[in-house]
């Protein structure tokens, strides 16, 4: 029995996500430029993004568990898939799929990767950010000794902002360099890229700004919104002035009101921290106001200036990430990565 269609759909730009990674990249200068596709794409959708960005030539990938990695099996010849979050040994059947490599952490999953025959790895040195990989003193060590290090990374702890631990995890960074052999060498991500040159070593990875995430000033006007919730009309209805809208009645009409009530809520990523603050868009651009407080999978609009639109009828919803997060006080991340299950996502 096929289900019918959702009244929830995510629309998914692929035009404007070819072209982030396009100026990613060439913002990374000689280096190549990879893509985390961890998070199922960010919340967007990580088996289109991979293919369309192996398309446009991206070779690297990474991803967050080995269930992420499994899903995208199998690879297209020539791509690489890393697992940033490192090899537990109930992980180790399913370790020695073709073209993934884990990402090694610590000085146990190192012993284990080569207990278990060893092979090409990638491994992660903390400069500074004191959360996943080796100390400075374990990789400056021998533990590395003997093994196959496709790519040496780290990652910085606050590239999107001008802090001084960036200066710090870059020199240490460099240090690592011509003491530690790998393939390739790998610090900056979405943020990191726009620090400059100096941060892009071999190979940058990008996450947040191949979506529509702008990480930095450097990337205003360069990054396109790739993801686009759109909802459907459940119902129109006429309220009077002095009448309250939604719970709590957090918004009593100030005239009379035509409203209509979208398929979306809480439930579905789009926050109460929307709530009497944010809006949707008709087709012409129009800017549809939230009314009262976004309820758990439903949501009410001001289409008062709309009175063509009507039930059936569909609307997309503002959330450009960095004027979203700006207004509801979410990162962008979470503003992406929380985007639920009940979107039907198609690309275009």
């Amino acid at each position: 029995m096929n289900l019918p269609a959702s009244p929830l759909r995510l629309r998914l730009d692929k035009s404007a996500l070819v072209a982030n990674w396009r100026w990613l990249k060439q913002q990374s200068g000689s280096a190549a430029c990879g893509a985390a596709i961890k998070a199922d794409g960010y919340g967007t959708d990580a088996a289109g993004a991979l293919q369309y960005l192996a398309d446009a030539g991206c070779r690297d990938f990474f991803v967050a568990t080995w269930a992420e990695a499994l899903a995208l099996l199998p690879l297209a010849k020539g791509l690489s898939l890393s697992v940033l979050h490192g090899l537990r040994e109930e992980d180790m059947p399913v370790a020695r799929q073709a073209g993934i490599k884990p990402v090694l952490n610590t000085v146990q999953q190192i012993q284990r990767w080569k207990d278990a025959g060893g092979g090409p790895c990638d491994v992660m040195v903390d400069t500074g950010i004191n959360r996943l990989g080796l100390s400075m003193d374990e990789a400056l060590g021998q533990v590395l000794d003997g093994l196959q290090i496709r790519t040496l990374m780290s990652h910085l702890a606050c590239a999107d902002t001008d802090h001084p631990l960036n200066m710090l995890q870059l020199d240490r960074f460099s240090r690592l360099r011509p003491t530690i052999s790998a393939e390739r060498y790998s610090l900056a991500n979405s943020a990191g890229i726009c620090l400059g040159r100096d941060y892009a070593f071999d190979l940058t990875r990008p996450g947040l700004a191949l979506y529509g995430g702008v990480p930095r000033d450097e990337a205003r006007g360069h990054i396109r919104q790739v993801a686009f919730p759109e909802a459907e009309i459940l119902q129109r209805k006429t309220v009077r002035a002095g009448e309250g809208i939604g719970y709590n009645a957090t918004l009593m009409a100030p005239r009379d009101m035509e409203l209509a009530i979208l398929n979306i809520g809480y439930a579905d990523g789009y926050l109460r921290n929307f709530s009497n603050k944010g809006a949707a868009l008709a087709t012409d651009g129009t800017v549809l106001p939230v009314a009262g407080r976004v309820s758990m999978d439903l949501l009410i609009i001001d289409v008062s200036m709309q009175p063509e639109l009507k039930e059936g009828d569909w609307v997309t919803i503002d959330y450009v990430l960095e004027q979203a997060s700006a207004l509801s006080g979410l990162s962008q991340y979470e503003l992406l990565t929380g985007l639920g299950e009940r979107f039907e996502r198609y690309w275009q």
